[in-house]
């Protein structure tokens, strides 16, 4: 039994990870010859030229193959039994390819490793998502790949992606990607109707004031209060500021007011707030007054803005603007002048909001279940499964089984327009519940010990009644 155990505890499981990523275009390199040209981004960069061109031309005959049976939607992934390919057409003929290597169980046999490839664990939705989500992102920094081309051809476009995928694609954390990656949603925060009514006026007055803002967006603690962008648009700046942005100030501010790393903040900011994009310091002339350049509403009108996200130091509400003209410091000085005092009025009234909401949703300490809400109106996120530690990991505190389930259950209900629930028994006493009503999702986890079905949908029924008593959800 020893032995057996001691040859147990040598299985080592391996995530999965990146392989490859690359963005091609067929048109470009049409001739024998010059299929080189249809690269436009290529990692790793180091791969030999040959096998570029032989992995795009492979899922280029991939995509035509299927195109044969599915004319309107080519493929959306390969799998084999070593990884996965994903593949996502975002603009006529640009193509983007994800290759995921499946995650590994390394044994030892006769003290030799001996790797067995976990062909079903990955979840085509999940990583679909992630690729869709890669895309977006370029576009919000970047604008459209067409743009590119127009601005100043290929040339333009490839040194855009590189500059853009050789950072962003170190962010990319397969191995903790779930069900929150499909939905890509916002977390809310409740406010009264008066605290509401105060902030909209304040932005009213703001923009009045400040003439070259055009969209505003309020956040308080990694949550929105309110956002004037399109709902597209704030979903994927959402996802910036709360995974990329927020958390790498966070760590300054964190380390309290004596720190070494706090001496560089200037002193005369200490009262209001500061720039996490522009000056960093107000005071001196010579400062740099550079703000990052974003791209909204690309379907339509294509409007290129600056992004500013001015914060009050400690209680942390963010306040992150868009300015259609590039701000000056002079208008830097005028918005710390008119913004700062009336943020921290703000803040203690959204302070006290929180500490209501915080005891009212405190009463149970340790529940029974854990969930997961979705609405597709308006993108709101609930989840008390995720506890978000690192910039860009959110961490699920469940086992990674449950997540798949979950992931399981969200893939039939795409498949069916109607509303529907599925009940599911795991493994270890757990249960897992989908429910789908109304353009609204809500995934239950419950960790009961011999209970029946009958029980388990009581237990549901209760939850909806404590946490969404406002929210009808049809049965």
């Amino acid at each position: 039994r020893l032995r057996m155990a001691a040859a147990a505890g040598q299985e080592k499981q391996l995530a999965p990870t990146l392989l490859s990523f690359f963005i091609y275009n067929p048109k470009l390199g049409p001739k024998e010859g010059e299929e080189e040209k249809k690269i436009l981004f290529y990692h790793p960069n180091e791969v030999e030229k040959n096998e570029k061109i032989r992995n795009v031309g492979l899922c280029e005959a991939i995509v035509q193959f299927t195109r044969t049976f599915s004319p309107t939607k080519p493929a959306k992934s390969l799998h084999t039994q070593k990884n996965r390919q994903f593949f996502h057409e975002p603009e006529e003929n640009f193509w983007m390819v994800m290759v995921v290597r499946n995650p590994i169980i390394e044994k030892h046999k006769d003290g030799k490793p001996v790797y067995e490839y976990q062909e079903e664990e990955l979840l085509d939705k999940v990583y679909s998502s992630v690729l869709q989500q890669c895309y977006s992102m370029y576009k919000l920094f970047n604008g459209t790949f067409l743009k590119a081309m127009e601005h100043g051809g290929v040339k333009v476009l490839k040194e855009r992606l590189e500059k853009f995928f050789h950072r962003y694609l170190q962010t990319l954390h397969l191995q903790s990607c779930d069900l929150l990656d499909v939905f890509c949603g916002i977390s809310f925060f409740p406010l009264d109707k008066m605290t509401y009514l105060k902030i909209q006026s304040f932005i009213n007055r703001m923009e009045e004031s400040l003439n070259i803002v055009k969209y505003t967006a309020f956040l308080y603690n990694d949550q929105l209060i309110w956002s004037g962008l399109e709902q597209d648009d704030m979903r994927i700046l959402y996802k910036y500021l709360t995974t990329s942005l927020f958390p790498r100030h966070m760590e300054p501010e964190l380390a309290g007011r004596d720190s070494p790393i706090r001496a560089e903040m200037p002193g005369n900011l200490q009262h209001y707030g500061r720039f996490l994009t522009g000056p960093l310091n107000l005071n001196d002339p010579e400062t740099k007054c550079r703000f990052p350049k974003i791209f909204v509403n690309t379907d339509d009108t294509y409007e290129e803005l600056h992004l500013i996200v001015y914060k009050r130091i400690s209680p942390l509400p963010f306040l992150c603007l868009t300015a259609s003209i590039p701000p000056t410091l002079e208008f830097c000085r005028k918005l710390d002048s008119i913004v700062g005092p009336q943020l921290t009025v703000l803040a203690s009234d959204i302070c006290e909001q929180y500490n209501i909401n915080k005891r009212i949703s405190g009463a149970e300490k340790e529940p029974q279940f854990k969930f997961i809400y979705f609405n597709h109106m308006n993108l709101a996120e609930k989840s008390t499964i995720h506890m978000r530690k690192t910039p860009s990991i959110s961490l699920a505190s469940v086992h990674p089984d449950l997540m798949k389930i979950l992931g399981d259950i969200n893939s039939d209900f795409s498949r069916v327009d109607e509303d529907e629930e599925i009940i599911v028994k795991a493994m270890s006493d757990y249960w897992v519940v989908g429910k789908k009503s109304d353009q609204r999702e809500l995934y239950v986890i419950l960790n009961q010990k011999n209970v029946n079905l009958i029980e388990v949908n009581e237990e549901v029924k209760k939850l909806c009644a404590t946490q969404f008593n406002n929210i009808f959800f049809l049965d």
